[in-house]
């Protein structure tokens, strides 16, 4: 980033201002999602907007070790509190937050104080891939799934909304929580399809339209604010841990993602099966084949694990199929006749613990050498893979995948795929963040793991 580039973006800046305060805006957060999957945020008053723009502001190089209790998991030498980056907003997708009057909010991105990208940056990381694959004339379109639990105040998870799973009679518990939320989000400019209640009971679920991996990954993080914010306004809070109660059904953050080319659904239409092209038949064997060290991105945390059990709908085993959903990857036509853009891959391990923009910069990358390396898939399972057995799973190759952090964390570090990719500095942080959270919880039972982890994020 130069002067030049400087100049243009405080010019931006000075042409939002007067839009902003018509709209009541008094102040601008700008934030980027760190290695445990915390949004950190810095914030300025209306008029600093320009300098922020421009300039940035400070945060320390020891936020990428951070832990989500915000210990920080300190790189080797006594480095932590020395260096500096600047966080600088992408005023394209600016948005005036309905939830909290008088802000708005902007993802940020990270740089050098000489200008030069942060090279663990995870947006600016996701930004190359995508813009990598484009040179292939290929695009992604993508969404995250969110899932979450409304509680009554407190520490204690008390579910605010009950009733059957699915039922409308849930529904008309919290229509007017609902309301809002749907009105906030329609405001901010998200597209929802989907608003229901989900299995058990205060838990509730939104699907948003798809767009390019990074701005799925902002929509994710606006969507989770405004489900907070929204939520204290009812005077309730949220959760969207993988396990806000051991005993309990998880929250999951399914990702689902399709391969375009010149207005192409490359999910469809092909001679693979259910309609795969055989580019993107690679690509999903690429996932497949690295789901295990995926995992310690898009399940990055001990909870995780207590979700990412067999016969709960999270995707214990490594296989796919066309709508199962008990296998990590859920092959979606839609009905017949919408296939051409209805057609995507569904990822179902995943939790909102993760930090959406380095599960799509993992996902993307482990696709990317699946097209190089004309990766196959598998035979498809179209039984849940639990009730076959030992014998007739390893007959056919089916895995659990990890049952825990360790696993997926050495298989991360194993991976050469990912660790080429995220290269040396962000693969140590992510390395050293999950050791310190398995120090954390080493011995700890699912109950603690649980209450622990229950508001954190």
């Amino acid at each position: 980033m130069d002067l030049a580039d400087r100049d243009r973006r405080l010019s931006r800046a000075e042409s939002l201002l007067p839009g902003l305060a018509d709209r009541g805006v008094v102040a601008v957060a700008t934030s980027f999602v760190d290695n445990s999957g915390i949004s950190r945020v810095k914030s300025v008053p209306l008029d600093r907007l320009p300098s922020l723009a421009a300039w940035g502001v400070g945060f320390s190089t020891s936020f990428d070790y951070f832990r989500f209790d915000d210990w920080v998991a300190a790189p080797p030498g006594g480095t932590a509190p020395v260096g500096d980056q600047r966080i600088i907003p992408d005023l394209d997708r600016l948005v005036v937050l309905a939830a909290q009057p008088g802000w708005a909010w902007a993802p940020g991105e990270r740089y050098a104080q000489t200008g030069e990208p942060y090279e663990l940056d995870s947006r600016l990381l996701l930004t190359r891939l995508v813009d990598e694959l484009a040179t292939r004339r290929i695009s992604v379109l993508s969404s995250i799934e969110i899932e979450w639990v409304v509680s009554e105040e407190g520490e204690e998870y008390v579910p605010a909304t009950t009733g059957p799973a699915y039922g409308l009679t849930r529904l008309t518990n919290a229509s007017d929580y609902g309301r809002d939320l749907l009105s906030a989000l329609a405001q901010q400019g998200v597209t929802v399809e989907q608003f229901h209640p989900e299995y058990a009971d205060g838990q509730l679920e939104v699907s948003v339209a798809p767009e390019s991996p990074v701005h799925a990954a902002d929509t994710s993080v606006l969507v989770r604010q405004t489900v907070r914010a929204i939520g204290r306004r009812h005077g309730l809070r949220t959760s969207f841990s993988p396990k806000v109660d051991a005993a309990g059904v998880g929250n999951g953050g399914h990702v689902h993602l399709s391969l375009g080319r010149d207005e192409r659904n490359l999910m469809a239409g092909g001679s693979g099966r259910f309609g795969l092209t055989d580019e993107a038949t690679a690509f999903a064997g690429g996932i497949l084949e690295h789901l295990p060290a995926l995992l310690a991105l898009g399940a990055p945390s001990v909870v995780s694990y207590l979700r990412l059990v067999p016969q709960h709908w999270a995707g214990a085993y490594a296989c796919w199929g066309l709508e199962n959903r008990e296998a990590a990857l859920r092959m979606v036509t839609g009905s017949r006749g919408s296939e051409d853009w209805a057609a995507n891959l569904e990822v179902k391990c995943f939790d909102l613990h993760a930090n959406p923009y380095l599960t799509f910069a993992g996902l993307l990358a482990v696709g990317t050498a699946g097209l190089d390396a004309g990766t196959a898939l598998p035979e498809p399972v179209d039984v849940d893979p639990a009730s076959l057995g030992e014998e007739a799973l390893a007959s056919r190759g089916i895995e659990r995948l990890p049952r825990t952090l360790r696993e997926a964390t050495d298989a991360f570090v194993d991976d050469t795929v990912l660790g080429t990719t995220f290269g040396e500095g962000l693969t140590g942080a992510i390395r050293a963040v999950r050791e310190s959270e398995l120090e954390l919880f080493d011995d700890a039972e699912p109950d603690q793991i649980a209450a622990a982890s229950r508001w954190a994020h």
